[in-house]
């Protein structure tokens, strides 16, 4: 599905493939995942998610898809990244998103209840922890495989 709506079959994939039960089980929960939240806020879980992971391809890929899927600005790509979003409900599932990877899952009570005073249930923040997950799989594949990078550079964090 991926493929179809961008074209062309991305390096990762293809890498990926190499083992058809991992990534069978990725593309399972990809396709499972891509039902839930809306998909600004998946795209900004998953852009603020490779920033802390320091996934230079996922940040291509994300930056690709928010934009053009999304249709996320350029600045709102930006503050994805920093872990923030420009819509109130949207900024603090981002938030808690980030505090997750930052803490190991380890988050505090009140950045729990700043979640669910933002509009979110417990399914959905256990739907965020998934994606947190699923992101950082991709995140760690790619660091290790580093794959050529087949979407558009983007900035390094430094210089956002």
């Amino acid at each position: 599905m991926f493929t179809k709506n961008i074209g062309f079959t991305p390096n990762m994939m293809a890498t990926f493939a190499l083992s058809p039960i991992a990534f069978n089980a990725w593309a399972t929960l990809l396709g499972s995942l891509s039902k839930v939240l809306d998909v600004k806020t998946r795209d900004s879980i998953g852009l603020a998610v490779s920033e802390v992971n320091g996934c230079d391809y996922c940040l291509t890929v994300h930056s690709f898809t928010a934009e053009r899927m999304a249709k996320m600005s350029a600045d709102e790509i930006i503050l994805a990244r920093q872990g923030h979003a420009t819509d109130s409900k949207r900024h603090a599932a981002v938030q808690f998103a980030r505090k997750v990877i930052e803490s190991r899952g380890r988050v505090s009570d009140d950045d729990l209840q700043a979640v669910r005073d933002a509009g979110y249930t417990d399914a959905h923040v256990i739907e965020i922890v998934a994606l947190v997950a699923m992101y950082s799989l991709t995140n760690f594949f790619n660091n290790l495989f580093d794959p050529e990078k087949d979407f558009p550079a983007v900035a390094p964090a430094g210089s956002i």
